[in-house]
């Protein structure tokens, strides 16, 4: 069995395998991953199925647990997916060749006999929102990203610099900004029992789970619960509205098209935040696509068509 890996016009790796199979029906796995979770749908004749995951992520795990993930929460659950055809996987920083490379080596040791096309997840998005129209596409999830794309191709990209220098509008950053206000003992009595009653964590706990122990971002981005849990509190509006404003700020004006095309968002912050992302762009005189927590949908169809 031959491998063909090609890097295409749209940024991504596709890998091709030369079998020979008899006819049947075409089965697909598409799957969309951030840091925090991975969507897999499966469409078999017309029938789709879905399925859920921890994020798979190549900044944080190595091949081997990128392996595991899949083989003990994916395939040790349902062994029939490993008789699927085509395998379209869209996962958080696969820009980069090595990093793609890696995730479908994991990928291919447990699908020995499936095509798979490995790209980034901000293609995904675009794909899965805008299909083959141009629109100015965000993720706001654990982490954030932003990209013009023309209905074919990202075009342009103001990429973001990570939680730790950027991630502006996403569920670290808020949660970062949680946790400051917090630690500062901002909080007024009301919000800090709620917070201490929910979480039960110390100061010295919060810095080590931040600074010492691995998947810091995710552990950032579990606080953004209580934002969604206290929305009306002037402190928790606040920190919604210049988190999510910042991200306008520093990446959705470097794009000219952001004023002559739809603005499309994806990612589980995005989703539960959309009143204050619909109010931004009335009071910036943006036109607003369509908001949606995960672009598998229309990924599934994209790659059904």
């Amino acid at each position: 069995m031959a491998k063909i890996a090609q890097f295409n016009a749209n940024g991504g790796w596709h890998f091709y395998f030369l079998k020979d199979r008899k006819m049947q029906v075409k089965t697909i796995l598409v799957a969309d991953s951030g840091s925090t979770k991975t969507d897999w749908c499966l469409v078999e004749d017309g029938h789709r199925r879905t399925f859920s995951t921890q994020g798979i992520s190549p900044y944080f795990q190595t091949p081997a647990q990128v392996q595991e993930i899949i083989q003990t929460e994916l395939v040790r659950q349902y062994p029939a997916l490993l008789q699927v055809h085509e395998l379209y996987f869209y996962g958080t920083g696969l820009l980069a060749p090595a990093n793609a490379r890696m995730v479908e080596d994991a990928l291919q040791a447990v699908f020995t006999q499936t095509n798979i096309s490995v790209n980034h997840d901000l293609m995904g998005a675009a794909r899965g929102l805008c299909g083959r129209h141009p629109g100015v596409v965000s993720i706001l999830g654990t982490g954030s990203n932003s990209c013009f794309y023309d209905g074919i191709t990202i075009v342009k990209n103001n990429p973001g610099l990570g939680y730790v220098l950027g991630d502006e509008g996403s569920g670290a950053y808020l949660g970062k900004r949680l946790l400051q206000y917090y630690l500062y003992d901002s909080f007024d009595e009301e919000l800090k029992f709620k917070f201490d009653a929910k979480y039960q964590v110390t100061r010295d706990q919060i810095l080590e789970n931040v600074y010492r122990k691995p998947l810091a971002n995710r552990y950032l981005a579990s606080f953004a619960g209580f934002l969604t849990e206290n929305r009306g509190h002037f402190l928790i509006e606040n920190a919604l509205e210049d988190g999510i404003n910042e991200f306008f700020f520093n990446h959705l004006y470097k794009y000219r098209e952001s004023w002559t095309s739809p603005l499309y968002f994806s990612g589980g912050i995005a989703h539960a935040f959309r009143d204050v992302i619909q109010t931004l762009c009335e009071l910036y005189e943006l036109q607003l696509g369509t908001i949606v927590r995960s672009p598998l949908e229309g990924l599934v169809n994209f790659h059904g068509e």
